[in-house]
């Protein structure tokens, strides 16, 4: 069995190209943990936690000095019970466990990640224009660059909200629709009010439009949605899923990596959504390359919609040496693991163990 003979636990601030717009404010810099991971037998793996307020109740700095510590607990373990013996604290740090859970996963060759050459994994694209011209530019400029899916924000205002949803349905070219997304900007109320009042015209989805944990306000803007309902940020794991499923009228649930604790814990979470009769969507808008290509994978083997996978997009400059490319509004997959490049710029702070 392969032992865990170092580690080493890297913080780093990516500059975005442009702010990614949310409800409860605009992300100008991914605030990223990644951790590589070394064993006794010369195997190597690496995992990333991007941390976003308001997502999660884990800081960057909280997970900084969580995954230091424990990955010194783990140190000379041998790898699955490392991994036992970090899943013990996913429940209060799910970021911080997925980081260091993944690297070992990908250190042990886990299938998942194993892709063929050039698998094609479909995106969706996100609409950041909020002025007319702009915004009919910018969808153009989406669909050109083949993308069927486009991520628009809401959670502000109702009736701005509204109006905006309306000129996008207008002017939404043909085969392209959008996942309108609340991030829990609304009350109970006002969720209410958006759902019942959109036109379901080019609208796939509507995404957690109140509080992460306000299950009744989900209930009752799921009752009256004029649109399918999708939950996001309320979903932690199997228990959360089910009880999406029992809520009545969720047709979707979406999934991140980092909120999983492991690559198994993820697909086995898809795979309850579908038992439940829920749709799984997968991806994470606010993630480096690494977190994006390790869902992609996953993505590649259990999803058929567009992946949300697109933050590696969104960084001034990738992590990898060889950046992921996108043609035809796909992520394709290399058909190995890829390195990083230079990313002393971005570095904050860096803690080793052992051999590394």
């Amino acid at each position: 069995m392969t032992k865990l003979t170092g580690l080493r636990v890297r913080r780093l601030s990516l500059p975005l190209r442009v702010p990614y717009k949310l409800a409860f404010g605009p992300v100008t810099a991914f605030d990223t943990i990644i951790v590589d991971v070394a064993g006794d037998d010369g195997s190597a793996g690496i995992g990333e936690a991007t941390i976003l307020t308001g997502y999660t109740s884990e800081t960057i700095d909280g997970c900084w000095q969580t995954v230091c510590r424990l990955a010194e607990t783990v140190l000379g373990l041998d790898a699955d019970a490392a991994k036992d013996a970090l899943s013990v604290h996913h429940p209060e740090a799910p970021f911080s466990v997925t980081a260091l859970v993944t690297a070992i996963e990908m250190m042990q060759g886990h299938t998942l990640l194993q892709t063929t050459p050039n698998t094609r994994v479909p995106l969706l694209a996100t609409l950041n224009a909020t002025e007319e011209a702009e915004i009919i530019r910018e969808v153009q400029a989406h669909a050109d660059a083949g993308y069927t899916t486009i991520k628009v924000k809401i959670g502000w205002d109702v009736a701005d909200d509204l109006a905006r949803t309306r000129f996008i349905q207008s002017c939404l070219p043909p085969g392209v629709r959008i996942r309108v997304d609340g991030n829990q900007g609304y009350s109970r109320n006002e969720g209410i009010a958006y759902a019942s009042q959109i036109e379901p015209v080019g609208i796939e989805l509507l995404e957690q439009p109140c509080h992460m944990d306000d299950w009744d306000a989900a209930k009752a803007v799921a009752a009256v949605s004029n649109v399918p309902f999708m939950l996001d940020e309320s979903i932690y794991g199997p228990d959360e899923i089910e009880r999406a499923a029992e809520l009545g009228n969720v047709s979707y649930v979406k999934l991140k990596l980092m909120k999983a604790g492991s690559l198994d814990n993820l697909a086995a979470q898809l795979r309850l959504i579908r038992t439940l009769g829920m749709t799984p969507v997968l991806g994470n808008g606010v993630a480096s390359d690494l977190g994006c290509w390790m869902e992609a994978c996953v993505a590649g083997a259990l999803i058929d919609n567009a992946g949300e996978m697109n933050g590696f997009l969104k960084p001034v400059t990738p992590l990898f040496r060889e950046p992921l490319k996108v043609t035809d509004g796909a992520v394709m997959l290399p058909s190995m693991v890829p390195s990083f490049g230079e990313i002393g710029a971005f570095m904050k702070d860096i803690h080793s163990l052992g051999g590394l």
